[in-house]
């Protein structure tokens, strides 16, 4: 039996102890099967198991393996795609109330830490970054959009106030989110994943679905074994392979790279973030950053298109801290680590139906923390015959990649390299 351990990263190395899930073996029946153990599994698992339903999850590695306990650990709101470019695309209507769910992953977060005690380290504030005043001005227009929506907890800042949440000199200006925030991610998900067991819901580590049987009452295939369903939720995201084709041809894995300082101390710590909250810049290949609870710097940044695993981690993306933080010149790091996030050529996630009970939701470019969250919610509603707010992501536009599978990789890469060109020139 194959035994797929956590990469070597510090949420691993830092997670909270959790039971051992065997991998299934035999026949089970259920309600709900769902296809991967990371947020947008486990989300729905616990919407579901809150209104009724029987529900069994299949993972092929171990609860929050892929993104869902590599990311930046960073809370933010919106989609990957801002909610101006969807009323474009999708007219004022439909766009109305996908901005309305913009901002509701980050308040599901936080229900579940409180209602279910997980320990995750969250805290609350999030920072926007400008590094030109072009930049500001996105920022200072992404605020008047947000608040038509009713978003309100947001503030920006000139040169002098973002001086004193980032020691960083680079910066012209941001935007401060109260309502964004940061967590130890993989810590999030394993308490999600202990919630959903503790209404009643079983999770099978080490449980790869190999094959869905469709038809009036579809079968996912293991394995050792064969879950029987009403309905499945294919929510395995970058981590999904060949097993849904009409999915594969419309997104990409791509890598994105991240590391860890040594603890650097609470003096330290605080000089670089006073206010302890997480930041991203404004470029289109952007790097974020934050502290750890135990005041480690957790920096990530660049995007491996097609998601090979670069041979050096530290060597893309130390410079990019020391551009940051020039004083961490003689800080070790203790952990370097890549993960995969699915991205779209619309940028924007993909939600629908496949025949009348399989179910999919992919595809969150890498904003992915909040939005898996919102889309838990939006796939049990629909399940339970609610179906407003999943046919407004179900109706948004989705392209397969030119070229398709063989050509999207250089294709893109061409496209980033265009737009970090773009961010270095300023224009």
């Amino acid at each position: 039996m194959s035994n797929t351990p956590y990469p070597q990263s510090y949420y691993a190395a830092s997670a909270n102890p959790v039971p051992p899930r065997p991998a299934l073996q035999g026949e089970v029946e259920t309600d709900v099967c769902i296809i991967g153990a990371g947020y947008t599994g486990l989300s729905s698992a616990l919407f579901l198991l809150e209104n009724g339903f029987k529900v069994t999850v299949v993972e092929a590695a171990k609860v929050g393996f892929g993104a869902s306990g590599r990311n930046g650990g960073q809370i933010v709101n919106s989609y990957s795609r801002d909610i101006d470019v969807i009323e474009r695309t999708v007219g004022p209507k439909e766009a109305q109330l996908l901005g309305q769910m913009a901002f509701e992953g980050g308040r599901i977060i936080r229900e579940r830490v409180a209602k279910y005690n997980i320990q995750c380290d969250l805290k609350d504030g999030g920072v926007f970054a400008a590094l030109t005043s072009k930049q500001m001005g996105h920022l200072e227009s992404q605020k008047r959009l947000w608040e038509r929506f009713g978003h309100t907890q947001l503030e920006l800042m000139d040169q002098k106030r973002i001086r004193e949440v980032v020691a960083c000199d680079s910066y012209v200006g941001g935007m401060l989110d109260m309502s964004g925030g940061h967590i130890h991610p993989l810590n999030l998900a394993l308490g999600e994943a202990a919630a959903v067991e503790s209404l009643g819901g079983v999770i099978y580590e080490q449980t790869p679905a190999v094959r869905i049987e469709r038809g009036a009452n579809p079968v996912v295939h293991t394995p050792q074994g064969k879950v029987k369903a009403k309905f499945i939720i294919v929510a395995g995201n970058a981590y999904l392979g060949n097993l849904v084709p009409e999915l594969a041809a419309k997104s990409m894995p791509c890598g994105t790279q991240v590391i860890t300082t040594e603890p650097l101390g609470e003096d330290l710590a605080r000089t670089l973030l006073p206010q302890d909250y997480c930041v991203e810049d404004c470029n289109y290949l952007l790097d974020y950053y934050r502290l750890t609870g135990d005041k480690r710097l957790i920096f990530g940044g660049g995007v491996v298109y097609g998601a090979r695993d670069p041979a050096n981690i530290e060597a893309i993306i130390r410079p990019k801290m020391l551009k940051a933080f020039p004083q961490l010149k003689d800080v070790k790091i203790d952990f370097a680590w890549t993960g995969n996030f699915l991205l779209t050529l619309s940028r924007l996630p993909q939600v629908g139906r496949i025949g009348d009970n399989i179910y999919y939701s992919q595809g969150c470019s890498g904003h992915g923390v909040t939005y898996t969250h919102l889309a838990g919610k939006v796939l049990a509603e629909a399940l339970r015959g609610q179906a407003e707010r999943f046919d407004a992501f179900a109706g948004l536009p989705h392209y397969p990649f030119p070229g398709g599978q063989m050509f999207r990789v250089p294709f893109s890469a061409i496209g980033a390299w265009y737009y970090s060109l773009r961010d270095r020139l300023g224009f």
